[in-house]
């Protein structure tokens, strides 16, 4: 799913919605370092209160809810995997009795719990509906106009939240004029920020796809690989943060760990560049040679193919490896790149990264900004300094 197959579908977590209707809510409550089901409920959804299913429908929609290759990563199941989970999510999808649906959807849970020991209480919550994605008389897609002809797909929704401690209150009675201890003894279910989840199939363009499953981790660059392999019977998956990793090594070991801020610059134009202009649905990817283009269009001399290659299988042991482009530049627009140093720390955007300069005077390095206007700081404005003209000076 690329990000505009799943913010439409996100989009669609609403009452009263014609493109996307949920027939059944599933409830396992677990508690901490057990590993069984103390409660299952099954139901379905229209008959939850009206609060109810404006909670889980927010839910749902954080489940959904991140950067892809950060917090969502489309998966490919394992092949020939022992107790796949691919199977077991597809007869689910294809059971026409709730029961059916629940007993499948219990031997995920049981395959979570045998994974791991939580250190506190946790709900997984399952719902099955269908998906719909309308269809543009030229075959295209739209947004909502032209219903006539739609993609319509089942799908199945999992998401994993933890329980939180009820406060402890003082109220006041006012007709026994009192002070009251309010005890509470029932756990809160935190549906504001799942622990883990996963939609299955996936979908490009409104078409499923059963072969893959997407993938929500509770934090971004960190997925949970156990999960990932035992309970979802799924491929081992590379985070943008692992890709952007590996580009920095390719790039040291073809072009030398030293690289003026120039030329950075440069690189992270031609890449910026290359994504922009991709047309095609699946993601723009740089293979060896792309690298080895982007590197020497960037000004970066004594860069061949043999470098590039060699620098491929030296870092990730895999000469046909490709890194996904938008993982490997820092967020184009906004302030993504760090300098540290002694005096100050700067952020600044890549595409401003021309605009600074490492440079020598005096025995002494000096990061310089090139700045359109006069700089203010606490109020006041600063006097330029001709930095090259005392040092003549001085020579005088």
């Amino acid at each position: 799913m690329n990000k505009k197959d799943i913010a439409h579908m996100r989009n669609q977590f609403k009452l009263d919605n014609d493109l996307l209707t949920v027939t059944d809510i599933s409830n396992a409550y677990v508690m901490k370092e057990t590993d069984e089901i103390y409660h299952q409920q099954t139901m379905p959804f229209e008959l939850l209160e009206d609060e109810q299913k404006e909670m889980f429908m927010t839910n749902f929609k954080k489940v959904l809810t991140g950067q892809l290759d950060e917090k969502l990563f489309e998966l490919a199941f394992q092949k020939n995997a022992e107790d796949s989970s691919q199977l077991t999510l597809h007869q689910g999808l294809l059971s026409e009795a709730s029961a059916d649906w629940t007993a499948q959807m219990e031997k995920i849970v049981q395959k979570m719990l045998a994974n791991k020991t939580y250190d506190f209480d946790i709900v997984i919550t399952f719902i099955r509906g269908e998906y719909n994605r309308p269809v543009k008389k030229g075959g295209g897609m739209t947004e909502e106009s032209d219903r006539d002809a739609v993609y319509a797909n089942p799908f199945i929704l999992c998401s994993i939240n933890k329980t939180l401690d009820p406060k402890k209150e003082l109220l006041f009675d006012y007709v026994e004029k009192e002070f009251k201890y309010n005890i509470v003894v029932d756990p809160i279910i935190n549906l504001q920020a799942p622990i883990a989840g996963f939609l299955f199939p996936v979908f490009h363009e409104g078409t499923a796809d059963v072969n893959r499953i997407l993938y929500a981790a509770a934090k971004a660059n960190e997925p949970d690989t156990d999960f990932i392999a035992d309970v979802l019977t799924a491929e081992e998956v590379m985070t943008a943060q692992e890709d952007k990793a590996v580009f920095e090594e390719i790039v040291k070991e073809a072009a030398g760990e030293k690289i003026n801020t120039e030329t950075l610059a440069n690189v992270y134009e031609e890449i910026h560049r290359a994504v922009e202009e991709h047309e095609e649905d699946e993601p723009r990817t740089l293979d060896s040679r792309d690298v080895e283009n982007v590197l020497q269009s960037s000004g970066v001399k004594e860069v061949d193919s043999e470098k590039v290659r060699d620098a491929f299988k030296t870092v990730i042991d895999d000469e046909q490896y490709e890194l996904k482009a938008e993982n490997v530049v820092p967020k184009y627009t906004s302030k993504s790149i760090k300098i540290k140093t002694k005096v100050a720390d700067i952020a600044i955007s890549p595409q401003d990264l021309k605009y600074v300069k490492q440079i020598e005077m005096n025995g002494k390095l000096h990061l310089m900004l090139e700045v359109p206007e006069n700089t203010v700081i606490e109020g006041f404005e600063m006097i330029p300094e001709a930095l090259a003209q005392k040092a003549e000076d001085k020579e005088e």
